[in-house]
């Protein structure tokens, strides 16, 4: 079939809006605290059960090209950030219909348009390439001005300490974060065990200068290698091991690895060399001519055979001379290869991945063997130990490293990740990954300008960050500069990060002008309209919640009141001083809370720690992904309906494995 003859949609401003709000209409079922999670079944009885927003919405067999588009930017934009898929449609939906709404109103009718929805799309067009443009130029300013000074920057503080006291290693602020993110990935039951395991797997991070960018950038990149996924357990059985699993089995085992140090040497070809290679062709012919040519070939082969055992026999005794006993190889060696390790008591391992070699590589300290002919020290690694572990059902290598200190910035622990069946294993181990992309979002400061520090100075007075120094006791004042040019910025949850940029946009639209190129106003007031139906479907069980905790964030913002902050302390009572005023606020079963002290109410208290944190920079992501998306969304003008299968990327269901219990069914 031609193009000429395809099926045309020419676009729809209503066709954008109904595609989003069908995706909407899912991801409410499980969006925000009161969520539950959501049940696919197939015909063949299979199940998953999921609060993930992202496997949700790849998880639908979407026909419609607009959707399957929607559903590519959310993958793309949790795949950086491993957060905020269910936030994306929400925030995209009530956009998409303000802009509706917006373009209905303009006079659609002019000499430009021949038709009323042409000039409704163009009008949808501009105004999203406003709202782009404006994010791009102001909103990084407006959240280091309105939001950033009520956060807590200083997250990673004492996080690696040796000694923690157990009546409050909660009170972390790394720790609250990773709650309320497993929170609403996978509920509400196992969430702080969760987030526990995951604080001890950050806890083998060394971080160098107080940054941990790099650090969980290499367990980010490292993942797939640093972690087992074990079915047929509760999660509860999920745990760290000491060093590196690879997750093959030994091909020829010995007893000599308990010895110690262990050494051990990666390969990434053969040992023995190869007369043929893959697809290579050997020719077998017939007659006077080719019997003599046959025999020629066959007293070469034979020449090589015994040639490339001599060579076999010399690398093995190099490697003796070396005190190798342990050998890692990415292909599997000949039964040659196989009988001299025995004869020389040496343990092989074949087949293994190339992430796990690359990690074996970076925590050794060595470099792969590419040429058996030089093997020298540089490629040996000293192990503590390498011998066989039992994990489920599967016998792995288990590996640690010896002076590990000296070379990398991590102790490897193995992270086991447990779960009934292996849908629900997989789950727990991408979110995991998805929290260690938060975390690594969450590093990366908010950008500013010149500008924004010089407007920054005219409001320190009035954003004074107050936290007591544990062993001094002494109130350390951070300046309105420093702390917004500190990245690991995070605010509590339940809506505060929108209200307060929701007044932050108000105030600027308000304090703008329009202007030949941008109608800043009406941008502002649209976006920050937006922004409330985050906080509103939070709260959309309780209006009257809604109203309470909206006017508790801006009764501390603009002029009557301090910016706010978020406080840590062992004790069971901490004073906060400001403006010669003192109060003491107790924490309630060692519980983070949160105070704002004024002179008209030294007792308020803005939110408890049951709304948990969340990342400042990840909504910031957030919010430019979906003006991206609806720009792109909006710039489509006509759709050819094929009868051809769909993209691959809408069926990412294929690596997903659909199998669920009740185990997971929240309260």
């Amino acid at each position: 079939m031609s193009v000429g003859m395809l099926p045309v949609e020419h676009f729809r401003l209503k066709h954008v809006l109904q595609a989003v709000c069908g995706l909407e209409a899912v991801v409410l079922r499980s969006f925000g605290p009161e969520g539950g999670q959501v049940l696919f079944t197939r015909d063949t009885g299979q199940a998953m059960l999921s609060r993930s927003g992202t496997r949700i919405l790849t998880a639908l067999r979407l026909e419609h090209p607009l959707a399957r588009m929607v559903v590519e930017c959310v993958w793309k934009h949790s795949t950086v950030t491993g957060d905020g898929s269910k936030t994306f449609i929400l925030l995209l939906a009530s956009l998409l219909r303000m802009i509706h709404t917006m373009a209905c109103k303009e006079p659609n009718v002019s000499h430009t348009y021949n038709s009323r929805e042409a000039a409704k799309a163009a009008t949808a067009r501009c105004l999203a390439d406003e709202l782009l443009a404006f994010a791009l130029e102001e909103m990084d300013d407006l959240i280091a001005i309105g939001v950033v000074p009520y956060g807590f920057c200083d997250l990673w503080e004492d996080f690696t300490a040796e000694t923690q006291s157990p009546a409050h290693t909660n009170n972390h602020g790394v720790q609250k974060l990773l709650a309320s993110f497993f929170h609403t990935r996978l509920g509400q039951i196992h969430c702080d065990y969760i987030s526990n395991l995951a604080c001890q797997l950050l806890r083998h991070l060394k971080f160098k200068k107080d940054q941990p960018f790099l650090a969980l950038q290499f367990v980010n990149d490292n993942f797939p290698a640093l972690h087992t996924p074990v079915s047929g357990f509760p999660i509860s059985c999920s745990r760290l091991i000491e060093g590196q699993v690879i997750h093959r089995d030994f091909a020829m085992p010995c007893a000599r690895t308990d010895q110690q140090p262990v050494k051990a040497v990666v390969f990434t070809g053969y040992l023995q060399p190869q007369l043929f290679s893959a697809g290579d062709v050997l020719e077998v012919g017939c007659g006077n001519h080719m019997i003599a040519e046959n025999s020629r070939k066959e007293k070469s082969i034979v020449e090589f055979s015994a040639w490339s055992e001599r060579s076999l026999e010399c690398v093995i005794a190099n490697l003796q001379s070396l005190g190798v006993s342990v050998l890692l190889s990415a292909v599997k060696q000949s039964a040659a290869v196989m009988a001299l390790a025995a004869q020389a008591e040496m343990c092989v391992v074949e087949c293994i991945s190339e992430d796990e070699l690359s990690l074996f590589a970076q925590l050794s300290g060595t470099t792969p063997v590419s040429d058996c002919w030089i093997i020298e020290t540089v490629n040996v690694a000293t192990l503590t130990f390498c011998r066989p572990i039992l994990l489920g059902v599967h016998r792995y290598v288990h590996v640690a490293f010896h002076d590990l200190e000296e070379r990398v910035m991590v102790r490897p622990s193995s992270l086991v990740v447990c779960g009934p069946g292996e849908g629900q294993t997989d789950q727990y181990a991408c979110a995991f990954q998805d929290a260690i992309r938060m975390l690594l979002t969450t590093c990366k400061p908010v950008g500013m300008t010149e500008a924004t520090i010089s407007k920054g100075t005219l409001q320190s007075q009035r954003s004074i960050s107050l936290h007591t120094d544990d062993r001094s006791n002494k109130i350390v004042y951070n300046s309105f500069q420093q702390r917004v040019l500190v990245p690991s910025c995070v605010i509590p949850a339940g809506g505060t990060f929108e209200f307060l940029l929701n007044h932050a946009l108000l105030h600027h639209g308000r304090s703008s002008s329009v202007s030949d190129s941008t109608n800043i106003p009406a941008v502002s007031q649209l976006l920050a309209n937006v922004l409330l139906s985050v906080p509103q479907q939070i709260y959309s069980h309780s209006p009257q919640h809604f109203l309470q905790i909206q006017s508790r964030v801006m009764s501390f913002i603009p002029n009557n009141s301090h910016a706010f902050n978020l406080l840590y302390k062992q004790e069971h009572n901490i004073s906060l001083i400001q403006d010669h005023v003192t109060s003491e606020f107790p924490l309630k079963d060692g519980k983070l809370s949160m105070h704002c002290c004024r002179k008209a109410d030294m007792s308020s208290k803005i939110f408890m720690s049951d709304l948990g944190l969340e990342s400042v920079s990840c909504k910031y992501e957030l919010l430019l992904a979906v003006l991206q998306c609806v720009t792109s969304l909006l710039r489509v003008d006509t759709v050819l309906c094929t009868h051809t299968a769909l993209h691959t990327q809408s069926r990412r269901l294929t690596n997903i494995s659909w199998e669920g219990t009740e185990d997971e069914a929240e309260d």
